[in-house]
């Protein structure tokens, strides 16, 4: 978790923060944490720009949110160079992210992009680079970063030390498939397109585990990769991607397991930290059970919630864009490139059946 500046806290109320919305096509664009409703309810954003190409589902969301139709752009560089934000946040394809960091490092505006980053190394190196050279910052959102329950483990496993040497980590993330829990047509086009998304369960449910992994070994980089995946659904809507992947991470004193599926009955987001003196399962975004070395029984605890602005996606952009916080930990670039390589390295696995090693 960053730091507030002092001079940032003691400063007067900044004006607004410009923010840009870049893609209408990924559905969390509809979150109230990150997306258009959520933006537009903020008194210390102003939205002043919305990029969509599809001209209809931009129409649909200026009716359902009752936004200006004026706002609305079919160019993000046309929109980037009148509406002049500060910052965007990002809802496009996957595939789209690094078209959309490029544009927007020229000018010197910051990113926000909806996890993953990217899902090659090519497009997260390009990512970097133009970040590097624009001077701005880039950030990913996962909904698992603003849970409480995940900050409370890492506290346990970092500052407390009460679990001991991190050995083993298994994270759980899935639900019974983006079609099946009705996400919209233009989501479910995209998502589906290998060449958009870089793959089915594995890129979509994948990538948490690759972050929270690689937050909890504070920016290590794994000895290898090893991925397997498989198409269980025979619905031929899921003919191009898989559904069901499993991930294993090595490191020299540990190892995660990365459960990702699009055909679990329920919706789960969910890890379980084992040290070398007891585990915490961070269960939802408040709750855990943990247990210590020694005796004693699992206990449940609820974690205390996380303070502005590292509570909600929005907030955090805001405080980095200001110069409040410097970024680090699940949002940075630095650990989301980490993240683009995992998931590079889990997709050849997967194809060519072989561990891949990232040590060298």
């Amino acid at each position: 978790m960053g730091v507030v500046s002092a001079s940032a806290a003691q400063s007067a109320d900044p004006p607004p923060l410009r923010l840009g919305i870049v893609g209408l096509v990924h559905g969390h664009v509809m979150g109230m944490q990150e997306g258009l409703p959520g933006s537009l309810a903020r008194e210390d954003l102003e939205v002043v720009g919305i990029v969509e190409p599809d001209e209809a589902l931009a129409r649909r969301y200026a009716a359902r949110y009752n936004v200006d139709p004026a706002l609305f752009f079919t160019d993000l560089e046309a929109m980037l160079d009148a509406a002049r934000p500060e910052a965007v946040t990002t809802f496009t394809s996957t595939r789209d992210h690094v078209r959309v960091v490029e544009a927007a490092a020229k000018r010197g505006i910051h990113v926000m992009v909806e996890k993953p980053l990217a899902f090659s190394r090519e497009h997260a190196a390009r990512i970097r680079q133009a970040a590097r050279e624009g001077g701005i910052h880039v950030l990913t959102n996962f909904v698992t970063t603003w849970y409480a329950s995940n900050h409370a483990v890492f506290r346990m496993l970092h500052d407390e030390k009460t679990l001991g040497a991190l050995r083993k980590v298994v994270v759980h993330d899935g639900h019974p498939g983006p079609k099946e829990i009705g996400v919209t047509p233009e989501f479910l086009d995209w998502l589906l397109d290998p060449e958009r998304n870089g793959g089915g369960a594995l890129t979509d449910f994948g990538c948490y585990g690759a972050v929270l992994m690689t937050w909890l070994m504070q920016g290590r980089r794994p000895l290898s990769v090893t991925a397997v995946t498989q198409r269980l659904k025979a619905d031929p809507v899921y003919a191009r991607v898989d559904d069901e992947a499993t991930l294993v991470l090595t490191y020299p004193t540990a190892q995660a397991i990365i459960q990702a599926s699009w055909n679990w009955p329920i919706d789960r987001k969910d890890m379980d930290v084992y040290g070398a003196a007891g585990y915490a399962r961070a269960l939802n975004p408040t709750d855990l059970r943990v247990r210590l070395s020694g005796g004693g029984a699992e206990q449940a605890a609820s974690a205390e919630p996380l303070p502005v602005p590292f509570d909600n996606p929005l907030s955090y952009l805001i405080a980095v864009v200001r110069g409040a916080v410097e970024p680090d930990g699940m949002a940075s670039l630095e650990y989301n490139v980490i993240v683009a390589e995992i998931l590079d390295a889990a997709r050849r696995s997967a194809a060519t059946g072989r561990t891949i090693r990232l040590d060298s």
